[in-house]
C-alpha cells in the first residue's frame, strides 16, 4: 500500500500535495484499488470555486461510480486533460500521472484538517 509521506489526505480518499497556494488533487493508492480498473474521470467543475467537501467531480469504473470530494475550498484551475483520453493513469500512477485537478486554495487554516499519512494509514488498516 502506497501513502507518501509528502502528502496529505482524507477520510474520503483524495490525497492532496500543496505548493505555495496551489494544492494538485488525486484520489490515492487505496481507493484506486478498490475501485478497480478506472474507465473515467469527469470534471465539469473547471473554473469554478467550490467550498471545501463539495463534489467537484466523478470517477467511474467497471462496477462502480463515485464522486470526488474537494478537500480544501478554493478555485479549480486545472484538470488533467490526458485523464479524458487514458483514464487508467489514475490506475497506474495515482501520485503521479494520475491526478485529478490544482485548486487555487481559498483559505489555508483548512490545511490543519487534513489527514498526515500516519493518520491516514489508520483508516484504511495500512
Amino acid at each position: 500500500m502506497n501513502v507518501p509521506v509528502n502528502l496529505k489526505y482524507t477520510k474520503d480518499h483524495e490525497w492532496i500535495k500543496i505548493e505555495g497556494d496551489i494544492a494538485t488533487v488525486g484520489i490515492t493508492d487505496f481507493a484506486q484499488g478498490e475501485l478497480g480498473d478506472i474507465v473515467y474521470v469527469e470534471v465539469e467543475t473547471l473554473d469554478e470555486t467550490l467550498d471545501k467537501d463539495e463534489v467537484f467531480g466523478t470517477v467511474e469504473a467497471v462496477k462502480t461510480v463515485s464522486d470526488l470530494f474537494l478537500p480544501l475550498s478554493g478555485e479549480i484551475i486545472a484538470f488533467n486533460d490526458s485523464l479524458e483520453a487514458e483514464p487508467e493513469k489514475v490506475n497506474q500512477d495515482p501520485y503521479g500521472d494520475g491526478w485529478m485537478i490544482k485548486v487555487k486554495i481559498a483559505n489555508p487554516d483548512e490545511i490543519e484538517s487534513l489527514l498526515d499519512d500516519q493518520a491516514y494509514k489508520k483508516i484504511i488498516g495500512a
